[in-house]
């Protein structure tokens, strides 16, 4: 009996064959796919299509989707480098515990593990680490658990998190990361808000005015960016602003700085479509980074404007006409120097410079990580925030045009006008000379590989800076072929996040510079959510009973039936009452994070839309991209885990389980 392990679309297949087929397999498998393994109990032989190869649990063994090794190292633990990578693995293998429900396939068990169970389960509503401080914290679930760690004694007395943890949605091992990407705007170059922002706010008025003839009160306009919340959607037809929930339920909207009615918003939202809303359709705008606050607050102001003001060339134009002039005219700020010029006169006034970047992207290339720069800025931007972060300073011409901040990087690609970089496998890609920022035209694709071997190598000896293109040359480039052994690192929910991990496979990193206040506040709020969510509970049990009392009451006797009417008008009373505080309670608590919009990642009870797609779309998430540094690249990163609401019900303590099938 032979094992032959195959890839297939980035995926390892295992499959056994008997003897006499083995030759014959193995010659049909060989035409779809390059890189084939078969392991008898003997021997193991790797097919391209038929060559020789080591034992599978050997280091010389072969990762069956590239068929390369990896050499690995540890800029903070030399001597124990890449402790538990093993060769041919993903960045999405944690530990042997994620294969518990692999081995079940192969070794069905009956209870526990082959009928005995492997936790004392003695106090099943217990806490596990109850109330204690440092290492009794753990005391009671080592006891459950059989245990003994030596370690454990070392631990802090309580577990530190703030916002300068990388907080973990999808499991992911650094150790098999190739290459990791960076974003740049609001990434790398974090911005000094307002300041920053109110150069493309006041450029785009001088725009909408001059140039599109916008009455001159437009100059009178002021920018007030706490008005707004990421993860908001812009209904650009209509002028409004919408909250909505992870089910596409709007639940908070304003017309403008106009708050709309429940009755209005319920109306527009939930009454009057065929169907649910996607809110992905044109006329919708997510409001994924925090360059939009700009778009939104301009916008905004211009429809109370249109809509409270006297001007005929505003009643003649749609919203929808208005936010498309708005977008434009931002964009252009972006484009035409009066951002950049600005910036690179005083950079100091607008960037936030952080003194974990040089150190984090130095590490991850000494640990033979691939590092490159991916920024839908163009080159002259680029050189001026990227030399400011380098030197930590404003530095002259002839400095400047050195170029320097270039060695952080193995790769850079500016202007890559993302999200379609990663969509598009027709657009072009050109090299971008350093010392002038001048365009030259690559054949691409075609040009790596008739380098013929070590093509992209020599491709990039050429020079490593790029305007365009798409992901099929930067992958290429870096030499790789699976998205998962790409980190990606960027603040734009949908381009840099969403985008390249559903296209592409691409693991993300999302960044969020709010997520420290958000954090702050939660902490605060706890002993209130708290209640809030005890309240539900009980709103939830009354309800629960009065279910109760209508079932007995069909079989009832007259009597008995108007005393459990009596008791159920009680529980209705009841009932409002608790409703009526609860709606106290919610709104002090999402006050307490923004006075307008509330908690970010939260809806009503319920993930926002926004924390919705960061759950499911950022691997990882945290405030600034630095922190990544603080991690090494042995790190893995895991999930808290998550449970369904009737897993949630059973873990109250509060809670008892009533075994319908017993009955």
């Amino acid at each position: 009996m032979s094992l032959i392990v195959r890839s297939y679309k980035n995926r390892i297949i295992l499959t056994m064959i008997p003897p006499a087929l083995s030759s014959l397999t193995v010659a049909l498998l060989a035409t779809a796919s390059s890189s084939l393994t078969i392991i008898s109990p003997t021997h193991s032989r790797t097919q391209s299509p038929m060559t020789s190869s080591s034992s599978i649990n050997s280091p010389a063994f072969l990762s069956a989707r590239t068929g390369t090794k990896r050499t690995l190292s540890s800029r903070t633990f030399p001597s124990q480098s890449k402790l538990f990578a093993t060769e041919g693995s993903s960045s999405y293998d944690i530990d042997t515990d994620g294969d518990a429900e692999q081995s079940l396939a192969e070794t069905p068990a009956t209870n526990g593990i082959n009928g005995k169970s492997v936790i004392d389960d003695d106090d099943t509503n217990g806490e596990v680490n109850g109330n204690y401080a440092g290492p009794d914290r753990f005391s009671s679930l080592l006891s459950k658990m059989n245990l003994s760690l030596a370690s454990l004694k070392d631990l802090p007395t309580h577990r530190p998190v703030s916002s300068d943890d990388v907080f973990c949605n999808r499991e992911l091992r650094l150790d098999n990361i190739r290459a990791i990407g960076f974003d740049m705007d609001y990434t790398l170059a974090q911005y000094r808000q307002p300041a920053f922002d109110k150069l493309a706010f006041d450029g785009a008025k001088e725009k909408l005015v001059h140039s599109l003839g916008y009455p001159k009160e437009v100059l009178d306009f002021e920018y007030d960016h706490t008005f707004w919340v990421r993860g908001l959607i812009i209904d650009t037809e209509r002028g409004n602003f919408l909250k909505i929930d992870r089910h596409k339920y709007v639940r908070v909207a304003y017309h403008g700085f106009q708050a709309i009615s429940s009755t209005m918003r319920k109306y527009l939202y939930s009454r009057t479509f065929n169907k649910v809303p996607s809110f992905t359709e044109k006329a919708f705008v997510n409001m994924d980074t925090l360059f939009q606050h700009v778009d939104a607050h301009l916008f905004a102001s211009l429809i109370e404007l249109k809509d409270f003001g006297e001007h005929e060339s505003l009643d003649e134009k749609t919203y929808g006409e208005i936010y498309r002039q708005v977008r434009e005219c931002v964009d252009l700020c972006h484009r035409d120097g009066v951002i950049k010029d600005t910036v690179a006169k005083d950079p100091e006034k607008y960037i936030v410079l952080d003194d974990g970047l040089l150190p984090m992207l130095r590490g991850f290339r000494d640990e033979g990580v691939k590092v490159f720069l991916l920024t839908n800025s163009y080159w002259e931007y680029t050189v001026t925030a990227m030399n400011y972060l380098y030197h930590e300073k404003l530095v002259d011409e002839e400095l400047q045009k050195k170029n320097e901040w270039l060695e952080l990087f193995d790769l850079v690609v500016v202007g890559s006008c993302k999200p379609a970089y990663l969509t598009d496998p027709y657009l072009n890609l050109f090299r971008v000379v350093p010392e002038d920022g001048s365009l030259k035209n690559t054949d691409g694709m075609f040009e790596i590989e008739a380098l013929g071997e070590d093509g992209a190598t020599k491709f990039l000896e050429m020079g490593k800076t790029f305007q365009g293109g798409n992901w099929n040359h930067l992958q290429a480039m870096l030499d790789i072929e699976a998205g998962e052994e790409i980190l990606y690192v960027g603040d734009h929910l949908y381009a840099d996040v969403l985008r390249s991990k559903r296209a592409l496979g691409w693991r993300s990193c999302f960044i969020m510079p709010e997520l420290s206040e958000e954090m702050r506040v939660f902490q605060t709020q706890m002993g209130s959510r708290k209640s809030i969510t005890e309240l539900r509970k009980l709103r939830d049990e009354l309800n629960s009973y009065a279910d109760s009392l209508r079932r007995e009451m069909a079989t009832a006797s007259f009597s008995e039936s108007r005393h459990m009417e009596k008791k159920l008008e009680q529980i209705e009373e009841d009932d409002g009452k608790v409703k009526d505080k609860l709606t106290e309670a919610h709104r002090e608590y999402h006050s307490s994070f923004h006075p307008r919009w509330g908690q970010m990642f939260v809806a009503g009870d319920q993930d926002s839309r926004f924390g919705y797609f960061v759950k499911n779309y950022a691997c990882l998430y945290t405030s600034k991209a630095t922190n990544l540094g603080l991690a090494s690249t042995s790190r893995a990163f895991r999930t808290s885990g998550e449970l369904l609401p009737h897993d949630n019900l059973l873990s109250d303590k509060l809670s008892i389980f009533v075994d319908g099938e017993a009955e």
